[in-house]
């Protein structure tokens, strides 16, 4: 299997993902959309030395995750590729942030570290938020629910074509893989010789494959409306979720549960 083709597999694993049953999956995506933004909003509002403030916000989508039957091992998977790029933000912080805030110990710890977690912690927490927002609502209903927040029609469709057109790609990057790899046995991967030719057949039948694609879809009656996904009844569920959601991260940003904890057991 090449990377094509993993990658379209993993695809694929999200849309099961959000086919699954359980209390998350079945709220409706009007609810769980705002319960995202409002999460990341508040994440980036804390402080860059307030990581005592910061950590208790794990404790909302690893809530999620576990009532929605999804391992966090499972995010963090997914995620393998993005999350060494969200850890290397903030990681010259040290260097030029030399304030000694206090001492483990007979190690000082500056602000600059302080800073560096705190913004590696902010990244790490805005992915899972996103990743159990997808894993657990079929992007059909994102889009649905963009459009009852009033979100310009074209721009919603432009979105869902674009991730319902990856597949296609990814399917045209596999079979001209495989056709390489038939005219090059026992090579690994593609010669750069061979890459600007590459991506020329490459962009060449993907615009083939898009005018199909569109042809096809206004043979089936497409108006340039979004029809693509019903949105789903708004229910006292998902507004005791948006309420629950909403209070649990005023009570944090409000609160230092941390250092209350921390005080308490000095104490």
């Amino acid at each position: 299997m090449n990377r094509a083709e993993k990658a379209l597999s993993e695809l694929g694993a999200m849309d099961e993902l959000a086919s699954q049953d359980s209390y998350i999956h079945e709220l409706s995506a009007a609810a769980k959309l705002p319960v995202t933004i409002v999460y990341i909003l508040t994440v980036m509002s804390f402080g860059k030395y307030d990581l005592s403030g910061l950590i208790p916000m794990v404790l909302l989508p690893v809530l999620l995750f576990q009532i929605s039957g999804i391992p966090v091992r499972t995010c963090f998977y997914k995620l393998r590729i993005v999350l060494p790029l969200v850890m290397a933000v903030g990681l010259f912080n040290p260097f030029f942030d030399r304030q000694v805030f206090f001492h483990m110990g007979r190690i000082p710890v500056t602000g600059g570290v302080i800073s560096m977690i705190t913004l590696m912690l902010k990244g790490v927490f805005c992915l899972m938020a996103s990743f159990l927002l997808v894993a657990t609502t079929p992007f059909d209903s994102i889009c649905a629910a963009l459009r009852q927040f009033r979100m310009p029609k074209m721009l919603v469709t432009l979105l869902l074509l674009t991730y319902r057109y990856i597949g296609v790609m990814a399917e045209e990057v596999a079979v001209m893989t495989d056709a390489y790899h038939l005219r090059a046995p026992g090579q690994k991967g593609i010669h750069i010789s061979a890459w600007g030719s590459f991506l020329g057949q490459l962009l060449l039948r993907s615009m083939d494959r898009a005018q199909e694609l569109y042809s096809s879809m206004l043979l089936r009656g497409y108006d340039h409306e979004f029809h693509y996904a019903p949105a789903r009844p708004f229910r006292i569920q998902d507004a005791a979720c948006i309420l629950l959601c909403v209070l649990f991260c005023v009570l944090i940003r409000t609160v230092n549960i941390a250092q209350l904890l921390g005080n308490m057991i000095v104490r």
